[in-house]
């Protein structure tokens, strides 16, 4: 058996705690998210517990997470971080083109992710995370530090919700439209 803390169980009390914020959003009405399942093919299945013991992914995933929040389509990815530097290499190339194509049709695309060590939750903005991503491509860090971060999108802990990150996401919509203003 596992224990809580084993390589095999690293980001599923992230994801629970993400599933437990999205019920929560869902009785109140204030959003409909949904975790999005990994294809996968079983290999061998243990006839006894009936649990799959060996499988392979029928393909690559795109987001945890996506569903709409008032209106609004969203989808993001949860990533846990054990140390003060993320390594873009957790992030695929086919989940930054999924989500700036996300971005293009009207949605919010963003990461949720949560620093193990300073047991804090951030919501990293599609539009920042484009920033670390093209410095790495164009030969640059191949990470983000988190002293980098806009401290302003640090996920406040909030009475009777777990992962508060609705909150961030107007923040996230409110300098979307500043940026706008300023364009025009």
């Amino acid at each position: 058996m596992a224990t809580w803390n084993s390589r095999g169980l690293r980001g599923s009390t992230l994801e629970d705690l993400i599933n437990r914020t999205n019920e929560k959003y869902r009785e109140n009405a204030l959003a409909l998210i949904q975790k999005v399942p990994t294809p996968i093919t079983p290999i061998q299945i243990d006839k006894e517990s009936r649990h799959i013991t060996l499988a392979y992914f029928d393909k690559k995933s795109t987001v945890d997470y996506i569903g709409v929040v008032q209106g609004i389509p969203v989808c993001f990815d949860a990533k846990e971080c054990a140390a003060e530097t993320f390594a873009l290499q957790n992030i695929h190339e086919h989940q930054v083109a999924f989500m700036e194509d996300f971005e293009k049709q009207g949605g919010i695309a963003f990461f949720l992710l949560y620093f193990t060590k300073k047991d804090l939750f951030y919501y990293l903005p599609f539009a920042h995370l484009k920033v670390f991503w093209e410095r790495a491509q164009s030969g640059g860090r191949k990470s983000f530090r988190y002293a980098e971060l806009d401290t302003a999108y640090v996920i406040p802990k909030k009475q009777g919700i777990l992962v508060a990150y609705l909150d961030l996401i107007q923040k996230d919509l409110d300098e979307r439209a500043q940026e706008g203003k300023e364009e025009t």
